[in-house]
Formats: structure tokens, C-alpha cells, sequence
């Protein structure tokens, strides 16, 4: 794992990167205006989106300054999502205020904004770049097709309990989604006949007993992690019909979030301990 980066933020104000085999912290920037609520790297490495309330700031990685470069400006409540094209051309964001949004990085001001019309938990860019998809509390989770520039698909599968978490494996075959009843619903992703997003139920995991905060699918596809109010997070074997891994314990709060290594060989997990 030598050379990997590791970026925290959360509730103290600051994003602290570290190197992750030996857990040195090198490098702390400062974020005063709020609490953070969701980092997001670019794809060149230069740079770290930090998403707060109501604001989004962009700080240099490499650079020797602690605070923001930039401030993208405009949502009215928390961002509770933000993520890069894959070339870094634009960005989009999500929040609490039931707004997405589309920034170019190359021009000031939101040049895109879609109404989800409930407050947004989660957004995800599908592999493909020109579909976003989200989760709210309402417990939809929509498609945003970025060149109709409209929604184009809506599935509700579990009422009205808040979606928390969606995301997509990276050869787009597979979508998961997890709620606050601790369900964790997965979809094979296919085409209508107008090559809008077609949903065939694969699976539904009652993971945990209580929230389910976060879900991701490993780089290699084999896995899928659960991070849950209940101090667990749990691994499910994908190519073995989701059998449950693993549970991680010794966590004393919530888990709130969890990344995978680029290898799949490691997860990094975040609780509010």
C-alpha cells in the first residue's frame, strides 16, 4: 500500500490526509464555515472537494496553503454528495435542499440544476458519464439523464423509507442501493427499447437491523461492504448468491462511510468514534 492517500473530514473542521500504511498524518487544511459533510478527489489527484453546508470548496493537494482555492456557492442546505466526470471537465453536487447541481470547472456559476423535489442523500454518476443517479429521503431513487437533460427512470423499493446510499460497479452491471430500514436492494442494470436504464431485481439483503449508511461495491466487483447505525460493517460475497463475508466489529458509534482500495485488498471505514 505504499504511496497510498487516505483523506478524512467530518465534524472538527479540518480534512486531514495521511499516509495509509503508517497512518502519518501530513497534511491539515482548514474548513471553518461548517462541518463536512463528504470529500471527493479529482481524477488527477490535484485536488479535494469538500462538501459542507451550503457550500463546496476546492483545496490544493499538493500545494502548501491550508485553506480553499475555490467556493462553489448556490445550494441552501447541506451537500450530501459531490463527484467528477472522469476528465474532471465538471462536477456535479447534491443536497439536502432537494437540488442537484452541475458545475464546468472551467467557468464560474452552476451551469445545470435538476429539482428532485426531496431532500438527497445520495448521487452517484453512472460509469457511462451522462447519467446521475440519486437517492432521498422520500425513498426514490431517480435517473438523471444528462444528455435529455431530464429525469428518466424512478423506482421507489421500499416506500418511503430514506434511501441512504446508492452506488454503481464499475463495469455498470450491478446497482445497489441501502435504506434506513437496514435493506439493501440490488439491481442488474440493463436498456429499454429507448436505452433508458432498465432495473431486473436481483437481491434484497436485510443487512441490518437499523440504518444502513453506506453502501459500495468493491473495485474488482466481488464484494459488497454495508456500513450500519449498529457499529457493524458487513461484507457480502457477490459471486456467491451475497452470502455474508465477514462482520467487522469494534466500532463504538455509527459507521458512517467506507472506501475500498484501488486493489480491493484493503476497506477504510469511518464511524462517528
Amino acid at each position: 500500500m505504499s504511496g497510498v492517500l487516505l483523506a478524512t473530514a467530518g465534524y472538527d473542521h479540518t480534512i486531514r490526509l495521511w499516509e495509509a500504511p503508517s497512518g502519518v498524518c501530513y497534511k491539515t487544511m482548514q474548513h471553518p464555515d461548517s462541518q463536512v459533510n463528504k470529500l471527493e478527489i479529482t481524477p488527477d489527484k490535484q485536488y479535494i472537494a469538500a462538501a459542507g453546508n451550503p457550500s463546496l470548496r476546492i483545496f490544493d493537494i499538493n500545494g502548501n496553503s491550508p485553506n480553499a482555492l475555490s467556493s462553489y456557492d448556490g445550494h441552501t442546505n447541506n451537500i450530501t454528495a459531490v463527484g467528477f466526470q472522469k476528465e474532471g471537465k465538471w462536477m456535479f453536487t447534491g443536497s439536502e435542499d432537494g437540488t442537484i447541481k452541475i458545475w464546468d470547472m472551467r467557468a464560474p456559476g452552476c451551469q445545470r440544476e435538476y429539482e428532485s423535489g426531496s431532500p438527497l442523500n445520495t448521487v452517484m454518476l453512472h460509469p457511462n458519464q451522462a447519467e446521475l443517479i440519486s437517492g432521498d429521503r422520500d425513498g426514490n431513487i431517480r435517473v438523471w439523464d444528462l444528455t435529455q437533460n431530464a429525469c428518466s427512470a424512478e423506482l421507489v423499493p421500499d416506500g418511503a423509507k430514506a434511501i441512504r446510499s446508492v452506488c454503481i460497479s464499475r463495469d455498470a452491471s450491478l446497482l445497489a442501493a441501502a435504506n434506513d430500514a437496514g435493506s439493501c436492494f440490488v439491481w442488474r442494470l440493463g436498456r429499454n427499447d429507448d436505452s433508458s436504464a432498465k432495473f431486473e431485481p436481483l437481491q434484497k439483503l436485510q443487512a441490518h437491523a437499523t440504518y444502513v449508511l453506506k453502501v459500495i461495491m468493491s473495485p474488482d466487483g466481488k464484494r459488497l461492504a454495508t456500513c450500519s447505525a449498529d457499529q457493524t460493517v458487513k461484507i457480502w460475497d457477490i459471486q456467491n448468491n451475497f452470502a455474508c463475508d465477514k462482520t467487522l466489529t469494534g466500532h463504538q458509534r455509527w459507521v458512517w462511510d467506507a472506501v475500498y482500495s484501488e486493489d480491493s485488498a484493503y476497506l477504510a471505514t469511518a464511524p462517528s468514534d
